[in-house]
């Protein structure tokens, strides 16, 4: 048999195989069963709603000003390790938005909302900051207005999950995401393995002596990865089940657009369904590829249900995701709150309430625990030598965070006064951004999964 037709066959057989995956994958059948681990739900029911209800309204969410912009400190210099020095890949490049092109309402340091505080230095540093929250409606009267700057000193870092950018710092720079795609840039190597590794290896509760699978220098006898995974407590389990969902979301993300052709004219960018196999066939990754979209579907689950619990803090009067334009200000929360409905409207939702739920001592030091891990991740974050990559990865990372944050914080969001802020809980306008885009991300990413079950259809 000549090389070429070897070749063709390992393809098809490689395209046969991942789309068996899918199959059982996308119809919950044979191989991988549809009711996923920690959860009771079936992966068809999330394809079926996310497809007719979710993935066209998150779309033209994400494409309005209030979440298409974004700030961002892309030159914070890595914590852990001495900077490899970033790309120097064209791709890699993230072109940051100009001022003039930012909604007033949404320009940091903007005191039109708060003028009768903005009249020395201490009051304008109180506006400036409440102007951060960029969810205030601009009729609030001046005793709202005095609540808000007080719930903007309120320092709710006990219940962040990340390491949050300073917006007032001047390497902070609002970017348009829609003009700054999650696409493959090129950007691999050491320098992007040793982020991943430094994730799993240091921040997932393994012990050094588990070796994770695909692991080259894992011992042939020893504790399987998967026999100790199991015997984690279900927070554990959780964790890292979050952390290789949002790894897979992304590998997604770069294999659904991907260069594939480079002119003088333009580049060509679309999915690779060789990379897509590379990284989820069952034989080239022994059995990995299964697991981790597994991962990415519970990964859904758990910001899906945060979109849900969080929906009370939204509907109230006082929200108004300002950007100084009323008609498109009532027209993205009325959309946002028409998602919010199709969330509580799914009925097999994770049940976060089965989380920290043993004795009141070793839950909150659980919990604590948890979210230090997850704080640490998002400082991870800051090694990315690929801006681009930087830029989504934070900003899915602070997503994901949000989600956390919402789904610990049940007791404080029922209890939020109808028109005035609360001190219990409180949602920047950056998280706001992030929160939607995260999601918006994993909408996309099980939408390109049906994708790629057709172009392996037509590869076979």
């Amino acid at each position: 048999m000549s090389g070429g037709v070897r070749s063709t066959a390992a393809r098809a057989g490689a395209a046969a195989r991942l789309l068996a995956v899918l199959g059982c994958v996308l119809t919950a059948e044979a191989q991988l069963t549809g009711v996923l681990d920690d959860c009771l739900c079936d992966i068809e029911s999330i394809d079926d709603f996310n497809t007719f209800k979710i993935f066209p309204k998150i779309q033209k969410l994400q494409e309005r000003d209030y979440f298409r912009y974004y700030k961002v400190n892309l030159k914070r210099p890595c914590p852990f390790w001495a900077d490899d020095g970033h790309c120097s890949i064209k791709d890699c490049h993230v072109e940051p938005c100009p001022e003039s092109k930012i909604p007033v309402g949404i320009k940091a340091g903007s005191s039109n909302k708060y003028s009768k505080v903005a009249n020395n230095s201490k009051e304008l540093e109180d506006c400036e900051q409440a102007n951060k929250l960029g969810a205030v409606n601009s009729t609030l009267s001046n005793q709202s207005k005095e609540a808000f700057i007080d719930w903007a000193r309120y320092d709710d870092s006990q219940d962040h999950f990340c390491e949050l950018d300073d917006e007032r710092s001047p390497d902070a720079q609002y970017v348009d995401l829609l003009l700054n795609p999650e696409r493959y840039t090129g950007y691999k190597g050491p320098s992007a393995w040793r982020v991943w590794n430094s994730i799993y290896e240091e921040n997932c509760f393994k012990p050094r002596s588990v070796y994770r699978p695909l692991n080259p220098l894992a011992p042939s006898r020893g504790e399987s990865f998967y026999t100790w995974l199991e015997g984690l407590c279900l927070e554990k389990r959780v964790f890292y089940k979050l952390i290789s969902g949002l790894h897979a979301s992304i590998n997604l993300h770069l294999c659904a657009n991907y260069l594939l052709e480079e002119t003088w004219v333009k580049p060509g960018w679309g999915p690779n369904v060789k990379e897509f196999t590379r990284r989820f066939d069952p034989v080239e990754t022994k059995g990995e590829g299964p697991r981790r979209l597994k991962n990415l579907y519970f990964l859904y689950l758990i910001e899906l249900r945060a979109l849900s619990k969080v929906a009370p803090y939204f509907e109230r009067s006082v929200v108004d995701l300002y950007t100084g334009n009323g008609h498109e200000d009532a027209e993205s929360k009325a959309l946002l709150l028409d998602i919010f409905r199709d969330t509580k409207s799914f009925h097999m939702h994770f049940d976060e309430k089965s989380m920290f739920a043993g004795d009141k001592k070793g839950a909150k030091s659980l919990k604590e625990e948890f979210r230090l891990h997850f704080k640490n991740i998002s400082r991870i974050m800051d090694c990315v030598g690929c801006d681009k990559c930087r830029l989504w990865g934070k900003l899915q990372t602070q997503g994901l965070g949000t989600a956390l944050k919402i789904l610990f914080s049940e007791k404080e969001i029922q209890s939020l006064p109808e028109n005035s802020p609360s001190k219990g809980f409180q949602l920047t306008r950056q998280e706001i951004v992030a929160l939607v885009n995260a999601f918006g991300r994993l909408s996309t990413s099980i939408r390109e999964l049906q994708n790629f079950k057709v172009l392996l259809q037509r590869t076979r």
